[in-house]
């Protein structure tokens, strides 16, 4: 357990860092009641922000009003008020990632200084929780704190970022079970989270699992300029967790379906799928791969609804094995009535839970992977019976409906 003297150390240290590197002339127009605040770009085409923008409304829903800290880019404003909900964005265009980090720390608790009437304060990362846990116990505050832990950075980054140093992972780890400790309440998407952060030391009485949620949309449009043959698509980020590799070489064993090809409907800007554009090069894949990019949802769900099938390869790595996540990409495949093929993996079993509801494969295995499209490109029947299956359990567990009504009756047990 983080003392109470470590503690103070690492929130003073970090604020220290972050001091000098920006000062902020936001001003909020009104106090709130509710925060929720998140190192995330917001709104954009990744799963993050859908989760962001369900949550953060049913929070504000319930309280009536509130204050969303989030992150910004060139396109969005620093600035938005929407009715009762103030929306800042922090934007300084800081290219190394973890002093971006610790300046929008700082920026975040320079405007809490300026929310005497906080009640609730819901925050997504520990670059968040810092400063919301720091200006809890400078300024004697009693308003609730959750912590909701979607994934811990010192599991991705070093997917992002190779060359960090094990004394840097150290510090972030230090800095997440700070969070984890301290936050009065922990939500996760997933038991697998939930299992690793009791693992962690994290009473399994504090933590409350609610999963990610989907759509069901019933009107669909036609794909602008579709394939002319069949499609199955890949839709979302592009990390190396994702199996996206190991999708394309099973896609090379499938040569002799010629009317076949692979939309990527890629969360990211095409710059970062330049990686990509090489190994589909070097697989002779080139003419039988179609990208779009950061589409947004309702266009994205008709790319997905007119798909053979939908593929989530998730990889055998600690991001998926000891972190865990629960992929928005086959909830909403799934409730589109689209079949999914995915990674025989403890966080997909979580969603696919018998065969009825998906097709499952051993991780990281292309050949594997490429035999069961096979079976479902040569059994339209199968195809059907999945489809059927799997739009009705979601929407039997797993609308954001459900999700939201579940997250409201949370917020309703913990604050009075």
């Amino acid at each position: 357990m983080i003392g109470v003297f470590l503690f103070k150390m690492l929130l003073y240290h970090l604020l220290f860092v972050a001091r000098h590197l920006l000062h902020t002339n936001m001003i909020l127009q009104q106090t709130h009641k509710a925060l929720y605040a998140a190192f995330d770009v917001y709104p954009s085409a990744k799963g993050a922000a859908t989760h962001i923008y369900h949550s953060a409304q049913t929070l504000f829903d319930w309280k009536g009003g509130g204050w969303l800290s989030v992150v910004g880019n060139e396109k969005l404003m620093d600035y938005q008020q929407e009715g009762n909900v103030e929306i800042t964005r922090f934007s300084e265009q800081i290219p190394n990632y973890l002093v971006r980090s610790q300046a929008y720390s700082q920026y975040l608790y320079d405007l809490l200084e300026t929310q005497p009437r906080l009640e609730i304060c819901h925050f997504r990362d520990h670059w968040s929780g810092v400063p919301v846990l720091m200006h809890k116990q400078h300024q004697n505050r009693s308003y609730q704190t959750v912590y909701e832990v979607n994934g811990l950075p010192s599991i991705e980054l070093p997917y992002r970022y190779p060359a960090l140093s094990a004394r840097t992972l150290e510090k972030i780890k230090n800095l997440e079970q700070l969070c984890y400790q301290q936050a009065d309440f922990v939500i996760t998407p997933s038991e697998v989270i939930k299992n690793n952060l009791i693992n962690l030391g994290v009473a399994p009485k504090k933590i409350t699992v609610i999963t990610n949620g989907a759509e069901v949309p019933n009107i669909f449009g036609k794909p602008v300029h579709p394939p002319k043959g069949r499609y199955v698509i890949y839709f979302g980020a592009l990390q190396p967790w994702q199996g996206f590799d190991v999708l394309l070489k099973a896609m090379a064993y499938l040569a002799d379906y010629d009317d076949l090809s692979l939309v990527v409907c890629a969360s990211t800007k095409q710059k970062k799928a330049r990686f990509y554009h090489k190994v589909i090069e070097k697989l002779g894949l080139t003419n039988r791969v179609i990208w779009q990019y950061q589409l947004p949802k309702r266009t994205l769900y008709d790319w997905v609804h007119g798909a053979v099938f939908s593929l989530a390869p998730l990889k055998e790595c600690s991001r998926n094995l000891e972190q865990g996540c629960c992929p928005l990409k086959i909830l909403e495949s799934m409730a589109v009535g689209t079949p999914v093929v995915a990674s025989d993996l403890p966080v997909v079993k979580e969603i696919i839970s018998d065969a009825s509801l998906g097709k499952l494969v051993r991780a990281d295995r292309p050949a594997e992977l490429a035999r069961a499209m096979r079976i479902l490109l040569d059994y339209p029947h199968l195809r059907q019976q999945m489809s059927e299956a799997g739009k009705a359990h979601i929407e039997a567990h797993f609308t954001w409906q459900q999700k939201r009504e579940e997250l409201s009756t949370f917020y309703s047990r913990i604050v009075v």
